[in-house]
């Protein structure tokens, strides 16, 4: 199954208080037959979190290290969000559902590749749902 990884599912595998049932099934997932794509603000969204738990003392330098070993194994493949159709495309999607021109991206690669995406987010999550494409939790559903 292919489907978009927003970075709050893959951070959740690195914070440990973030982790719930969703982001479990999702690690097994990934880590099993599933082909994660993501666009390539995917890799400075999850070092800026990272950066973050570390200056706020939620992890160390080394914990980092070792996040960053962890999700460059997994396999996931990076498009671009900098062509100009993708980027008038981001902006549009960002104005009709009032989010972040980051989760838009994201958005507007789910809507392009007609994938699920899976994310923790709580507002992305309500837009991705009504759009019907959020990957949902098998145990909620």
């Amino acid at each position: 199954m292919r489907l978009v990884l927003d970075c709050s599912v893959a951070i959740s595998w690195c914070l440990p208080d973030e982790r719930n049932t969703y982001t479990n099934m999702l690690t097994e997932l990934q880590l099993g037959e599933s082909q994660a794509i993501a666009p390539d603000i995917w890799w400075i969204e999850i070092i800026n979190v990272l950066w973050v738990a570390e200056r706020r003392g939620r992890t160390s330098p080394n914990e980092t290290r070792n996040a960053l070993i962890f999700l460059r194994s997994i396999p996931l493949q990076i498009t671009p969000t900098t062509t100009q159709a993708t980027l008038d495309r981001t902006l549009e999607l960002s104005r009709q559902h009032n989010l972040a021109a980051y989760d838009a991206a994201y958005l507007d690669l789910a809507l392009r590749e007609q994938v699920l995406l899976a994310t923790i987010d709580t507002r992305f999550s309500e837009v991705a749902r009504s759009l019907e494409i959020l990957l949902k939790d098998p145990i909620i559903q």
